[in-house]
């Protein structure tokens, strides 16, 4: 195994088996032709990076048939809402020209609509990458790399910030990022980003995180290191609760900003836990096997009592978690969700029937797995009758 961004061999220490395509929901006819790899993880100990052996192709996971809107969830709405709030209020005098990296159905970008500030958005899927045109938001359907940003020669050194939410992990060549990024800014120029917290996910054994489009699982030991390589340095770090436990960085070129003081603590933080080692990988190897092993009894005790079991939110995370299980329709018999993009579909891999929420509130189940545990509150105030008759299931303690 090779480390994305140092070239260095580097031993991977965990496999999750044999994985599809974590958006890949599919029709029966499908299921011959379905796409597999093997899910294996390892870590650069020269810059605390946990990462992704082998993976698909980026245009295999984004195309024109992406499954995922931001805006079909409240919360995410909200926070992202809260997201450009604080930008506005932390940089809004020096904030001319922003682009975002990864920019989905523009639910970020709609929040500088009445605004001053010119935008952007990079976002390679083409079907949400078109609902965000129809909102009137700029937006080039390509990736954002090296390649296709200098393209854009008019707007060399001209944006003054650039963000991203959810999707820098989603890229394989940070060097290719980084160096668009470096082409784009201004002098003064700050690159701000959100994304699942490898501190988290050992806390809560979430390894549900790990899969195709989440290469890296980034730690602020990983994204100090990783910066520092190229001119620039990591001047704050905040913690977020998205995606259960996430951290917002902001980078800047070397010496041009004072460094936040939150950087220090939490690099000691990660030193002390573990989180900047292999140490902490091998313990959270061992946890997911005893998670693995729990998750199934409970499963399996519920099945023998000929009970029902659904899913509930048909997640790419969820994909991770049966297949590494191997919980099929004998044990879960319908995940339920509301994007109609994968209603009357199949789960990937192992082939759950994909069903419509009214399936769900009229076949109500003794037990829900609930796959989108990150939305937890905003699903419990929806499900209120189920709360009271049903069980909820998670593989993690939350």
């Amino acid at each position: 195994m090779i480390c994305k961004v140092t070239n260095k061999k580097i031993k991977p220490f965990m496999s999750f088996g044999r994985m599809p395509i974590a958006n890949g929901f599919l029709k029966k006819n499908q299921f011959k032709k379905e796409y597999f790899y093997n899910l294996e993880v390892g870590f650069s100990k020269e810059i605390s990076l946990f990462q992704l052996n082998n993976h698909p192709k980026p245009k295999q996971m984004f195309n024109k048939n992406y499954p995922f809107f931001t805006g079909s969830s409240k919360g995410m709405i909200s926070h992202f809402k809260s997201y450009a709030n604080w930008v506005k209020r932390k940089y809004i005098s020096n904030l001319n020209y922003l682009i975002e990296i990864g920019s989905n159905d523009g639910t970020f970008l709609k929040n500088f609509k009445n605004t001053n500030v010119k935008t952007l958005g990079f976002e390679p899927s083409k079907n949400v990458a078109n609902i965000s045109r129809k909102r009137g938001i700029k937006t080039i359907n390509q990736f954002f790399n090296f390649k296709n940003v200098k393209k854009n020669k008019n707007l060399k050194n001209k944006i003054d910030i650039i963000t991203a939410a959810n999707a820098i992990c989603h890229i394989p060549d940070l060097k290719s990022l980084i160096k668009g990024i470096d082409f784009l800014l201004t002098r003064k120029g700050i690159f701000i980003f959100e994304e699942p917290y490898l501190g988290s996910m050992y806390k809560k054994t979430s390894y549900d995180q790990i899969y195709d489009e989440h290469i890296y699982m980034f730690s602020v030991s990983s994204i100090d290191k990783i910066f520092k390589k190229f001119g620039f340095e990591l001047i704050d770090a905040l913690e977020q609760k998205t995606h259960g436990g996430s951290m917002r960085y902001v980078i800047a070129r070397n010496n041009i900003h004072k460094v936040n003081s939150n950087v220090k603590k939490k690099l000691k933080y990660e030193i002390k836990n573990n989180i900047h080692n292999l140490k902490g990988c091998l313990k959270f190897k061992k946890n997911c096997e005893q998670s693995k092993k729990k998750l199934l009894l409970k499963l399996k005790n519920i099945k023998t009592k000929d009970q029902k079991i659904a899913g509930y939110a048909a997640t790419s995370k969820s994909t991770t978690i049966l297949n590494y299980c191997g919980i099929g329709p004998e044990i879960i018999d319908y995940i339920c969700d509301t994007t109609p993009e994968k209603i009357n579909k199949y789960s990937p891999g192992m082939h759950i029937p994909i069903v419509s929420m009214n399936h769900f509130k009229k076949n109500m189940p003794y037990a829900a797995f609930l796959f989108a545990w990150n939305h937890k509150k905003e699903i419990l105030k929806k499900e209120k009758i189920f709360n009271k008759k049903g069980k909820w299931l998670t593989h993690i303690n939350l």
